[in-house]
């Protein structure tokens, strides 16, 4: 019984270790995509906007890009901040309080 319970501790902590690693490993390709440049399609296809919507936005300063022969690119972090600087909670007042 004793060694039942040595082995099912063994691999609770064996369990733990490879959530650890993991997460580890999402964190680092989510600093890897942070980086990662994509064209305009993506950003469509990511979004769910019109080619007209994503000119307004580089046009208003909403996204920042890059522009070579006359293809665009946004990197992937300037996308996020985006969504992250328009997200909305119902839950919440814009103050914070419930």
């Amino acid at each position: 019984m004793t060694e039942i319970i040595d082995l099912l501790l063994a691999l609770s902590q064996e369990i733990k270790d490879l959530k650890t690693r993991i997460e580890l490993l999402r964190q680092s390709r989510a600093e890897v995509l942070k980086d990662t440049w994509i064209d305009n399609q993506d950003v469509l296809q990511t979004l769910h906007i019109s080619k007209r919507t994503l000119q307004t936005f580089r046009t208003n300063g909403i996204l920042s890009y890059s522009k070579i022969k006359g293809k665009f690119y946004y990197k992937v972090a300037d996308i996020e901040q985006l969504l992250q600087d328009n997200y909305y909670n119902h839950n919440f007042k814009y103050n914070g309080d419930k």
